[in-house]
């Protein structure tokens, strides 16, 4: 049975309505900036949709199984993913016009899939540009019926497939700036295609050079939004998730955690890094750079004003939009209300980064020798093992290493450094992470921050600062890490 339109959940009724508002605005007030350029990702989408969500991992059973000599299970999976889509339209869909088009669509869709993997079972590979066609399907269908639902409830929309968009030949080894801003115009160009309709547009965006998967990574669909943001010079990018914002710390975690109002890019960054799943930094600076603020939202509070990233590039610099930013001052009202305040000192929050490795090495010479540092980072490069933080002295190095290092590949590395000094490797440690952009301006807050930690008999591994004075982490055991976020929070950042 379709559903009525006051039966659906209160933040889908308000999208419909902000897109049917935002829609006639456009048109009418020669004032009001065009766009504002909203994400939605999968998970979000599954909240009121619940049978769409599930594609991406069914499409990659449906590729493996294309490899396996004499399995059908990709026919069967194309057929469930077929089924999955058109109840989900005869479900939300009343009209049987737009009900009628949106499954011939799906149907279409998925006989393409079908056939494109008979071919990859005749050829027996799959490269990486392959992948890509396949998982492209998911998000073409997800669009189709969301599309078709906000039809349905009376928003003129048009679907938008970025699939075969780039047009321009692309050297592989330099996908540099001009290739993003390439890109974002390109998106803009089809999305500016809609007319007075609103465009509900792919995440997924091809053909890239060795593959989006390979070469953007599995951000691509934040990345997309952020470029569309650029090439239509939108009023705001908004991010929506299933968190009311960026909190001082993690609410689930911290009872007091505070959602801030609003957050620099460099300490949404930091906080990105550290542990904070906020938005991907280089997705970030693409949008910060022409002067658009980016909202994270809650898809189940879309009456709360989440969190504001809010660019603060220095006044006079020129974005690639075209727009001089604004003169510097102590604080900053925006439009929504809230006040920036430039001049804030104390730090911003506190994030924790589970499942760290320590990894030090001690010089097996009274003093280091040329190349002692080339050496280690180029072996642990060459096996893949990537350093968050460092700290050194003279014959002493210790990182802390992201907890994805492959067990074997820690051996096979350790190995190779015994050549130059002795090895030792730390597992159960985390990483603590105190930022904040005015804190480059707190006389005494790392004592503060570190005499915290004694006093709740928390112990520090090694110490980092970065070198933009906006974070100071210090690596403890992983045990010890929600205590230490909490005694932080309480001493550092409670109100």
């Amino acid at each position: 049975m379709a559903l009525e339109r006051d039966s659906l959940p209160p933040h889908i009724k308000l999208e419909i309505e902000h897109a049917m508002a935002n829609t006639n605005s456009r048109f009418t007030d020669p004032d009001h900036k065009q766009w504002i350029v909203q994400k939605f990702g999968g998970t979000s989408i599954g909240k009121f949709v619940e049978t769409i969500t599930g594609t991406i991992v069914q499409l990659l059973k449906a590729a493996a199984s294309a490899m396996e000599p004499g399995s059908t299970v990709f026919l069967e999976t194309v057929q469930d993913i077929r089924l999955d889509h058109i109840n989900t339209a005869q479900q939300y869909i009343s009209d049987p016009i737009i009900l009628k088009r949106v499954q011939e669509e799906v149907n279409q869709d998925c006989d393409r899939l079908k056939a494109f993997l008979q071919a990859v079972r005749t050829i027996e590979e799959i490269s990486p540009r392959s992948k890509d066609i396949i998982m492209a399907v998911g998000e073409k269908l997800s669009c189709r019926i969301v599309a078709g639902m906000l039809e349905d409830r009376g928003v003129e929309t048009q679907f938008i497939n970025l699939e075969n968009v780039i047009e321009a030949v692309f050297d592989i080894n330099c996908l540099d700036q001009n290739f993003y801003d390439y890109l974002s115009r390109a998106f803009a160009a089809a999305v500016s295609q809609c007319g007075n309709r609103v465009p509900v547009v792919t995440g997924f965006f091809g053909p890239v050079p060795g593959s989006l998967l390979t070469s953007i990574g599995r951000g691509y669909t934040d990345l997309a939004a952020a470029l569309i943001a650029v090439g239509l010079d939108a009023e705001e990018l908004q991010v929506w998730k299933e968190v009311d914002g960026i909190f001082t710390a993690d609410p689930r975690k911290v009872k007091d955690a505070r959602m801030l109002n609003i957050i620099t890019p460099e300490e949404a960054s930091e906080l990105t890094y550290y542990g904070s799943e906020v938005i991907h930094p280089f997705t970030m600076e693409q949008v910060i750079r022409a002067q658009i603020p980016i909202r994270i939202k809650n898809v189940m509070n879309p009456m709360g004003s989440g969190t504001v990233i809010f660019p603060d590039q220095p006044s006079g610099v020129s974005t690639p939009t075209g727009r001089m930013t604004p003169p510097p001052s102590s604080k900053m009202l925006l439009e929504n209300g809230y006040m920036l305040d430039l001049s804030r000192r104390h730090p911003t929050a506190v994030t924790i980064k589970d499942n760290v490795w320590v990894l030090n090495v001690h010089s097996n010479r009274k003093s280091v020798s040329h190349g002692f540092f080339a050496q280690i980072f180029s072996t642990l490069d060459k096996h893949g093992i990537a350093v968050d933080l460092i700290s050194t002295s003279e014959v002493h190095v210790s990182m802390a290493l992201s907890g994805s290092v492959n067990d074997k590949e820690m051996e096979k590395a350790m190995k190779e450094l015994r050549s130059i000094g002795t090895v030792d490797v730390s597992k159960g440690m985390a990483i603590l992470s105190l930022v904040g952009k005015q804190m480059k301006n707190m006389v005494g807050i790392s004592g503060r921050m570190f005499s915290t930690l004694a006093k709740a008999g928390i112990n520090i591994e090694m110490i980092s600062q970065g070198a933009s004075e906006i974070n100071i982490s210090c690596v403890i055991l992983e045990s010890q890490a929600i205590q230490a976020m909490n005694v932080i929070h309480e001493e550092l950042l409670g109100n």
